[in-house]
């Protein structure tokens, strides 16, 4: 009986396997654990946010949805170690993958990892499942990840937007490589895509001894390369615990994306068990809707003569399209490859630019909802007049440089166009429009916003800033902060967009600018001043919206009288003084409002706008005000006086010149 014990464990095995069913983890010895899924049909994987097991036997990752994060993980804990305080044995795993993407990029991308705990400390976008903000790069968190990312984040130093990484506690790669493989015969490198919609084979080895890590990617059926893509040296005894657990984590952004795993093996002291590829299920697939010719149609009945004629009208029609659609471009646009959309696209997407999809009209352009003819995906597209010969290039990489922010606070600017005279600009479409609308214009019914959902939107917006201004690879200083900027989704989170005044520049560095920019009322006393738009500035801004979306009034209300102007700060501060904070809130409450978080938002507002740029707090602080972290310093009698003897500098509200280089607002639902 014991020497039959081995066949009948292989005989268990290819029974399972002959019946579609995944393996179930084998056993020999006490050093040695392996499983290998040909398929996930009946698998009992512990799974947690958008992963499942399709009916087909696929896992899925993530369905899909924007802004998501899904986890597998195989059910038993691994012990890497053969005794406590040892060393981390060797192991091997490999695993079939396929990213699924209906527009022409990809979501990011998906780990295989080995970590200490199944519930990760993780957010979705760029942190692929893994990280947060806080904990990424810190040593404590004990994970060894391998990464297939499809998105560049400078903050992370990726090197591109295809590539395969070798993670130890942080999305910063050890060492990364793009992806491909090496051919055995001649050692030439093959460039693979990621997010082809085809299924590809990743192996991962850790040799003990050497410690060295070794990843190979090849597409499905290809004999493992000899040559790995990607090595690194680390001893993983440093890293990993005595008891882990091995799965998959992915996560998207705001691109409609699939990620699978067909099939997956592991072992411990030797190499991972073959995936029978025969018994993989098939990746899904997104077909267009094929059609006959109208060449076929049409034209084959028809005499010849007629036929010629066609041709000729054919010819001039192509002609006119050519100049229909003709676009503007330099050799230096092919840099920024996919952030460049077709005026084809964007033609068909907004219906020729109809006004029945015209959003709204505001200083620098008009704004059309859109629907991109492939991919499905709702957009805001506004066209922007511009003049091609001078500071083209440095604007379009400011754009595009732009279009990598990654927060759900923030709207997404997906790319850009150029055609003739005019610069058209892609958003994501915000269905309920802008903040503005809400607080002044009534234009919706019943459209009275709650005390929760303002006060949800100000922290988000407040998060949006902190991320612009201190998380991001560089400083991003927005320089046009107000309501009509902020736009809601359609669950009525607030999102900062109309990054047209936006400056970019380096941590550290100095802002440098030339003029003022922005929007009467919102402007920082310095500006008036120095033209320097900075950090301070914004939170200047961000103090009126919080006033503003409180108390429900715009910071200057050019009605009150006919021959002044109410000032909204010192309207709060006068309020204040006489001990009257609760007349403040917008009456349209009738009471109906979290005193606590009405007094703290109103404070915080009043901090934020103090004329002094050094006595304002940084967006940190004011998060940590929110969030309960500290709390905020009281406004003395004295800080409340100097606030109003200093008020507005009336330069700022009466200067021509100032006014005349402010944009009209903008009450676009996509608007930038």
């Amino acid at each position: 009986m014991f020497d039959m014990k081995p066949i009948s464990l292989m005989l268990l095995k290819l029974l399972l396997v002959s019946l579609g069913l995944s393996t179930a983890p084998l056993t020999a010895g006490n050093d040695d654990r392996q499983f290998v899924y040909s398929g996930f049909a009946n698998a009992s994987l512990i799974l947690d946010g958008t992963a499942s097991i399709t009916p087909g036997g696929l896992l899925e990752l993530t369905n899909g949805t924007v802004m998501s994060m899904g986890h597998a993980f195989y059910p038993a804990p691994l012990r890497l170690r053969g005794s406590p305080n040892s060393t981390v044995q060797s192991f091997s795993a490999s695993f079939v993958f396929g990213i699924i993407s209906i527009y022409d990029l990809s979501s990011h991308g998906l780990t295989m990892l080995v970590a200490p705990k199944k519930n990760l400390s993780a957010t979705p976008v760029q942190y692929l499942g893994l990280f947060n903000g806080s904990n990424n790069g810190n040593t404590t968190n004990h994970i060894f990840a391998i990464e297939l990312d499809t998105w560049q984040n400078s903050e992370f130093r990726d090197i591109n937007n295809n590539h395969i990484g070798i993670d130890i506690n942080s999305l910063t790669s050890l060492n990364s490589y793009p992806a491909g493989f090496f051919h055995d015969q001649n050692g030439t490198f093959k460039n693979l895509t990621l997010s082809s919609q085809e299924a590809m084979q990743v192996w991962v080895d850790y040799e003990r001894e050497k410690t060295q890590i070794d990843v190979t990617l090849a597409p499905l059926g290809m004999v493992k390369p000899r040559k790995p893509t990607v090595s690194a040296i680390k001893n993983l005894s440093d890293v990993l615990t005595d008891v882990a657990y091995i799965g998959f984590s992915s996560s998207t952004g705001k691109i409609n994306t699939h990620h699978y795993v067909l099939g997956w093996s592991f072992a411990i002291n030797s190499p991972a068990p073959s995936i029978d590829i025969a018994m993989l299920p098939k990746l899904p697939r997104h077909h267009t809707k094929g059609g006959r010719s109208w060449v076929l149609e049409v034209a084959l009945p028809v005499a010849t003569a007629v036929i010629l004629l066609s041709l000729g009208t054919i010819a001039f029609l192509l002609v006119r399209r050519h100049f229909k659609y003709e676009e503007v471009r330099d050799g230096w646009e092919l840099e920024f490859g996919p952030h460049r959309f077709s005026y084809k696209d964007l033609f068909h997407a907004t219906g020729g630019f109809e006004n029945k999809n015209l959003l709204g009209v505001g200083g620098f352009g008009r704004v059309y909802k859109g629907v991109l003819p492939r991919s499905r995906l709702n957009i805001a597209v506004k066209r922007v007049s511009h003049d091609s010969k001078q500071g083209m290039k440095e604007f379009i990489a400011e754009i595009v440089s732009i279009g990598r922010l990654q927060n759900r606070n923030l709207v997404q600017l997906l790319g850009y166009c150029r055609r003739k005279g005019e610069l058209l600009l892609v958003y994501e479409y915000m269905p309920n429009g802008s903040l503005d609308k809400y607080l002044h214009n009534g234009e919706v019914d019943n459209s009275m916003l709650s005390w929760s959902q303002r006060y949800r939107i100000i922290k988000g917006i407040a998060s949006g800033l902190l991320y612009l201004h201190e998380e991001w690879e560089k400083v991003v200083v927005h320089r046009d902060i107000k309501a009509s900027n902020v736009l809601l989704d359609d669950e009525m989170n607030g999102r900062l967009g109309d990054f047209g005044l936006a400056r970019l520049y380096d941590h550290g560095a100095d802002p440098q600018t030339t003029h003022v920019v922005g929007t009467i009322g919102y402007l920082a006393p310095e500006l008036a001043r120095s033209g320097n738009a900075t950090p301070p500035t914004d939170v200047f801004a961000f103090g009126m919206f919080v006033l503003e979306v409180t108390c429900g009034q715009r910071p200057v209300n050019h009605q009150n009288t006919q021959d002044s102007q109410l000032i909204l700060v010192d309207w709060v501060l006068d309020k204040v003084q006489k001990g009257s904070f609760g007349d403040t809130v917008d009456t349209r409450l009738k009471g109906k409002y979290d005193v606590g978080e009405a007094y703290l938002a109103l404070k915080i507002g009043l901090l934020c706008s103090h004329p002094f740029a050094n006595a304002r707090p940084t967006m940190r602080q004011v998060m940590q005000y929110f969030d309960g972290e500290i709390q905020p310093p009281d406004l003395s009698f004295e800080v409340l006086s100097c606030m109003q003897s200093e008020g507005f500098d009336p330069y700022v509200i009466s200067n021509p010149l100032i006014s005349t280089s402010i944009g009209a607002i903008s009450h676009t639902s996509g608007g930038r």
